[in-house]
C-alpha cells in the first residue's frame, strides 16, 4: 500500500515517518509531488484542517493521504492560540516568533495557571472518498522561557510535569512514544491497518 504524507514541513515529515514505522506501506511525501497544490488551512478546527489537507492531496495524487493538524490550547488565554498555533504571531511567523508571543502573553501568570494542552488530529483520506480521523491530547504547563534543542514548534516551552522537562528536552525516541502526535498516530496506524485489510479482501 502506498500512502502520501500531506505536509511540506520537514520536521513533521520526519516525525510522521517514525510514527508510522512497522506498517507494511510505502510512504511518499509531497517532495515526490512538487506540483501538488498548497492547501489553505482555513478550518475552524484542527480536524477540519487535517481532513481538508488529506482529501485534497488524495484527490490530487490518487493515493491514500495522511495529514495532521495540531492546536495548542492554553487555559489562561481562553484556549488560544488553538487552531491558529502555527501562525499565532503572523502568517510568516517562525517557531521562535510564536513562542515569544505566547510567553509575552503569559508574563506574570503563575505556574498553576499556565496549564495547556496540545491537540493533534490525524486524518486519512482515500482517493475514492473514504475519510477517517483520530485525536491525541497531551497535557502540560507552559514554561517561563524556552529550554531544550529537540523537536520543533512550541516544544521548548511545553513542560511535561511528570518528566520535569520540556518536550524539546526529551529525546526524539521518548517524544515519539508519549506525544500528542504519537497518541493520534497510534490510533491512525490501526485505521490504516483496517484500510489495508479491506483493500486486500476486495482484491482477493
Amino acid at each position: 500500500m502506498h500512502i502520501v504524507l500531506a505536509t511540506r514541513n520537514q520536521h513533521k515529515k520526519q516525525e510522521l515517518i517514525a510514527l508510522l514505522r512497522g506498517l507494511d506501506i510505502t510512504i511518499r511525501t509531497l517532495d515526490d509531488f512538487p506540483e501538488a497544490p498548497e492547501v489553505i488551512e482555513d478550518g475552524d478546527t484542527c480536524e477540519a484542517n487535517a481532513m481538508k489537507k488529506a482529501v485534497e492531496i488524495a484527490r490530487y495524487t490518487g493515493l491514500t493521504a495522511v495529514a495532521d493538524d495540531t492546536g495548542l490550547e492554553v487555559d489562561a488565554l481562553g484556549g488560544r492560540p488553538g487552531v491558529f498555533a502555527a501562525r499565532y504571531a503572523g502568517e510568516q511567523a517562525t517557531y521562535e516568533d510564536n513562542c515569544r508571543k505566547l510567553l509575552h502573553e503569559l508574563q506574570g501568570i503563575p505556574a498553576e495557571r499556565r496549564r495547556g494542552r496540545f491537540v493533534t488530529v490525524a486524518a486519512i483520506a482515500t482517493p475514492d472518498g473514504k475519510q477517517m480521523s483520530a485525536t491525541g491530547v497531551l497535557e502540560g504547563v507552559i514554561a517561563e522561557e524556552p529550554t531544550g534543542s529537540h523537536g520543533f514548534g512550541y516544544d521548548p516551552v511545553f513542560v511535561l510535569p511528570e518528566y520535569g522537562q520540556t518536550l524539546a528536552q526529551l529525546s526524539p525516541e521518548v517524544k515519539n512514544r508519549i506525544s500528542h502526535r504519537a497518541r493520534a498516530f497510534t490510533q491512525a496506524k490501526t485505521l490504516l491497518e483496517q484500510l489495508m485489510a479491506e483493500q486486500t479482501s476486495v482484491g482477493a
